[in-house]
């Protein structure tokens, strides 16, 4: 992704999608709600079928909304449902293998946990954006890391490639993360999850970002 300006919402699917119309309908209300730059489909150990189905439900509700559609884990299959770019870890398929399929158009993001060594690697190879964190506990995936927002704020100053924050994030934490330095911060149960809705969500913590935005 271009490194942007301030700092903008990365959204995460919920880990398993039992209703895929349902889901539709609350993401096109989310992503109406306030600025969104991408949407990563996150449905780890689901079976190809059923990534298929999803991909094909959010690519058109994301493009009509200029929002990017990322895929967890799988460049091949990324490649081949038109995504926009993947998502890969550590313990994924290697950069280099992802940027092969995935081409020179398409975006390639890398986790690298709390490692500004894993993030350089990562960026001087070519990645579109490393993705630091856990930051805060969560409960969506197994996070073996948990991240100062020191380091957001030392990629800020020295490097280019744009960083992701992600673990934990919620309206309640999102404006610190935002003033260190973050340039997308990533968000899965904590709008999905939201007492109020995910459009309420998305509302919330882009006025937490911009206040946020107002610290750095």
């Amino acid at each position: 992704m271009t490194k942007p300006a301030d700092c903008r919402l990365y959204l995460i699917t919920p880990p398993a999608l039992d209703d895929l119309a349902g889901f539709g309908h609350a993401l096109a209300q989310a992503l109406e709600a306030g600025d969104v730059a991408a949407l990563q489909v996150r449905l780890k150990d689901m079976p190809e079928t059923v990534i298929a189905a999803a991909v094909d439900l959010v690519l058109p509700i994301c493009h009509a909304r200029d929002v990017a559609v990322i895929l967890n884990d799988r460049p091949d299959l990324a490649a081949r449902l038109g995504c926009d770019g993947v998502h890969v870890g550590q313990s994924d398929t290697p950069y280099a293998e992802a940027r092969r399929l995935m081409g020179r158009d398409r975006m390639v993001g890398v986790t690298c946990h709390d490692s500004r060594h894993l993030a350089m690697e990562a960026a001087e190879a070519g990645a579109d954006y490393v993705a630091f964190g856990a930051f805060f506990p969560t409960d969506t995936k197994d996070a073996p890391t948990r991240a100062d927002p020191e380091i957001l704020s030392i990629w800020q100053e020295t490097m280019e490639t744009p960083c992701v924050a992600i673990g934990g994030i919620t309206i309640d934490n999102a404006r610190g993360l935002a003033a260190a330095g973050a340039d997308f911060l990533a968000v899965s149960a904590g709008v999905w999850r939201h007492a109020g809705g995910p459009a309420a969500a998305v509302e919330a913590l882009n006025r937490e970002i911009a206040l946020g935005l107002t610290e750095r």
